[in-house]
């Protein structure tokens, strides 16, 4: 399913999901500009789980060189497509979450969400040398928080059935519920298979979960979601 857009106007205007999307742009085009030294830096930069839990690897990394991965692998991405759908689904759902929390609780709301997802996939593949990259599981979180704040906001969405394309509205919680099972059953096939599809299903989930959470834990935003969703459904 490829979501268009939704039918909610944000509360407010979202700077720092703006900024984001640059940021992750910039660093995206330095990645292009190193190109024969593109996999060191990815080594370097991303989060690689072996670094963070074998005691023989991470002895020989310096204090920096442990911990920063922990946050610049949320603005690194594989490849344009990898970039773009990241980008898009920041966009379309970050606006809303962006609007209810606040320009400075958003931003440290998406950093997180993204340490969340990150202990998430270490935890899934302690022993694993493949550094991962990617906003997505921070952008889980803000789908996670978008999915409990607005249920029941409508998403224009593509569905590709055989050789025929249906455009219907779909509830957000049928979106965004249908998106996070695909990453549970996707993921747990990897378990059981042994081996990796190179997509990091389960720091998606992470990510998701610790966005759902933070909604539902604080009285503040359950109020605000509780009048929205009165509001939404009336319509």
């Amino acid at each position: 399913m490829i979501p268009l857009h939704d039918d909610l106007q944000a509360e407010r205007r979202p700077y720092v999901t703006w900024l984001l999307v640059v940021v992750n742009v910039l660093f995206f085009l330095h990645e292009l500009s190193l190109e024969g030294a593109l996999n060191g830096f990815l080594q370097t930069h991303g989060l690689v789980s072996a670094r963070v839990m074998d005691p023989e690897v991470w002895r020989d990394f310096d204090w920096e060189r442990q911990t920063g991965p922990l946050l610049t692998h949320m603005f690194l991405h594989g490849g344009w497509l990898h970039l773009i759908g990241n980008m898009w689904m920041l966009i379309l759902f970050g606006d809303n979450v962006e609007g209810r929390l606040g320009h400075g609780n958003f931003l440290f709301f998406y950093i997180a969400s993204g340490l969340g997802a990150a202990a998430a996939q270490v935890a899934s593949d302690t022993g694993s040398f493949v550094p991962m990259v990617g906003a997505s599981g921070a952008i889980g979180g803000v789908l996670g928080a978008y999915m409990v704040l607005f249920p029941f906001a409508r998403v224009l969405t593509v569905i590709p059935i055989l050789i025929f394309i249906q455009v219907v509205r779909v509830p957000a919680i049928v979106f965004i519920g249908f998106w996070a099972l695909l990453q549970f059953f996707q993921g747990t096939a990897e378990l059981h298979r042994g081996a990796t599809a190179g997509v990091a299903f389960w720091a998606h989930l992470g990510g998701f979960g610790v966005g759902a959470v933070w909604i539902l834990i604080n009285p503040a935003l359950r109020r605000a979601r509780a009048r929205s969703t009165r509001r939404i459904a009336s319509r």
